[in-house]
């Protein structure tokens, strides 16, 4: 092995994850060592987990046991919220050298460099003594004289786990974390374009489905100085657009109180009635105000705090883009109320309405949760007619998986999965009709968009700023805002064209355009 490995990020689950993923990245690049092409390249592989759904710990799984069996050599690092809610279970598997919690995630490079060099200093001296001779077989009579000062006898280990794994797991307490990594997310199909930053994380709702408070801890915001940096950066390096995103991305700011530029504000301070945290109005008018960032994308918040302000501020904005992510999860107020969600359906429908109102063409998304337990057919029915109601023009549909130590995994009344998949077939596909009606209507119009990919010979995959795929007719360089005259829909996807006498607009003088065209 190399004194300085090279290394590889797999990441499972959602946005958050794939942005911890891209810190844990900068952590190896700062100390000098080369991303590998491919996990089955790399000398140390991480696995960055998501522990939402049962199938999420079981993809983990399946990939540790893909990667051990086809990079025997590789050590596995397994990090990520499986990791921080049965980190046992993980470090018991085949192949996996350490388990490194989200608790334990900002030292992460420093933790598993650490291993890596005891590993090759271990098998350095095992070489020495086999080619002097010295190496020998330990048995119980055998005295300490004759092993390293770091062995430690089986019999003087205690039944801690730390220890027995010769201290390979490293978790500790989630809500004592304070560290909140941050780095830009760049989709692999589509790099040279929209990197996602992460700016909150943690939770402080307590769903009774939800593992992730117990796996994030709570919830902890960026400072808004380093936000406005790293916009800035991306902005320099070329960047038209930038989501920001974060468990609960609504609740930034309103643990800043507690800090205030990392130092403890002074106690008249944070007594005083004039004191107030940021909120994330607060946020995204400092991006507008402080940045050139040409379109600001926001992920998911939750409904309680899309404020009549937040959609004002998106719908007079022509940098904002269009989109608003509401999860719902029910339709059903009693399945709500077991959920232990802190809004109703009638509150959950007038925020709708009002985005609605205030923006006509505005892409609306939602999560939605079906086989709760103890949901009736008639509660789901009440979930299918808010669907049929409200103008949603895409849902991200679950069905429920129970999670350890959740207050749901414990309820009565599981709902067979059988059912539970029927309910979410049947909401896909009212989803899809409600997005094709929602494509539909653009026929003929313009719409403004970004140029992503070259798609096929005759087309550039894009996004338009109210979230739908667009397939350009012609060959565009990546990273342009066009405006594009929808043709037709078709697969899934609508076929445009530049609007008359349009040309894909060219960035700003310090940003480069980022030509994805053949040579």
């Amino acid at each position: 092995m190399k004194s300085v490995p090279s290394f590889y990020v797999e990441n499972f689950g959602c946005r958050a994850t794939q942005a911890d993923g891209a810190a844990i990245e900068r952590q190896f690049q700062e100390r000098g060592l080369s991303r590998a092409e491919a996990p089955t390249e790399a000398e140390l592989v991480v696995l960055n987990t998501c522990t939402v759904t049962a199938s999420a710990d079981q993809d983990a799984r399946a990939a540790i046991r893909r990667i051990h069996r086809h990079n025997p050599e590789a050590r596995i690092v397994v990090t990520g919220c499986y990791a921080q809610r049965a980190p046992e279970e993980i470090a018991a598997l085949s192949g996996v050298a350490q388990v490194i919690g989200n608790s334990n995630k900002h030292e992460l490079a420093e933790l598993a460099l650490r291993g890596f060099k005891e590993l090759s200093s271990s098998n350095s001296c095992a070489a020495q003594n086999q080619s002097s001779g010295t190496g020998r077989e330990i048995g119980a009579e055998d005295g300490p004289t004759d092993l390293p000062a770091s062995f430690v006898p089986v019999t003087n280990l205690s039944q801690n786990w730390q220890l027995t794994s010769q201290n390979r797991i490293f978790v500790s307490d989630i809500f004592a974390h304070t560290e909140l990594l941050a780095a830009p997310v760049f989709d692999a199909a589509n790099a040279r374009t929209r990197p996602n930053l992460k700016v909150q994380d943690g939770c402080g709702n307590r769903c009774s489905f939800c593992v992730i408070p117990s796996v994030r801890g709570n919830s902890r915001s960026l400072q808004k100085n380093r936000i406005l940096q790293e916009v800035n950066a991306l902005v320099s390096a070329g960047y038209r657009e930038v989501v920001i995103s974060g468990i609960n991305l609504g609740r930034w700011g309103r643990d800043l109180h507690q800090a205030v530029e990392g130092r403890a504000p002074s106690l008249s301070l944070a007594v005083s009635e004039n004191f107030k945290p940021p909120i994330f109005e607060d946020l995204v008018r400092s991006i507008l105000e402080e940045t050139t960032l040409e379109k600001l994308r926001i992920s998911s918040v939750e409904p309680m705090d899309w404020s009549d302000e937040l959609i004002q501020l998106m719908a007079s904005s022509p940098r904002i883009a269009k989109h608003a992510h509401v999860p719902m999860q029910s339709g059903s107020d009693a399945v709500l109320r077991r959920m232990h969600r802190k809004y109703r359906p009638w509150h959950y429908r007038e925020k709708i309405e009002k985005i609605r109102t205030a923006m006509p063409s505005a892409a609306i998304g939602a999560d939605v949760m079906v086989g709760f337990p103890g949901e009736t057919e008639a509660e789901f029915s009440e979930t299918r007619r808010m669907v049929e109601d409200l103008p949603f023009t895409h849902l991200h549909v679950f069905t429920y998986s129970a999670r350890p130590g959740t207050p749901a995994a414990a309820m009565p009344h599981q709902v067979p999965v059988p059912i539970a998949r029927e309910r979410n077939r049947i909401l896909r596909e009212l989803a899809a009709q409600k997005k094709l009606a929602f494509m539909m209507g653009f026929l003929g119009k313009p719409l403004e968009a970004i140029t992503l990919n070259l798609g096929d010979a005759n087309h550039t995959e894009s996004l338009t700023d109210n979230y739908l795929t667009l397939r350009l007719e012609g060959r565009h360089p990546a990273n342009r805002w066009v405006s594009a005259t929808i043709k037709e829909v078709q697969g899934g996807n609508m076929i445009g064209s530049l609007a008359h006498g349009e040309l894909a607009r060219e960035p700003k003088s310090n940003q480069p355009v980022f030509d994805t065209m053949p040579a």
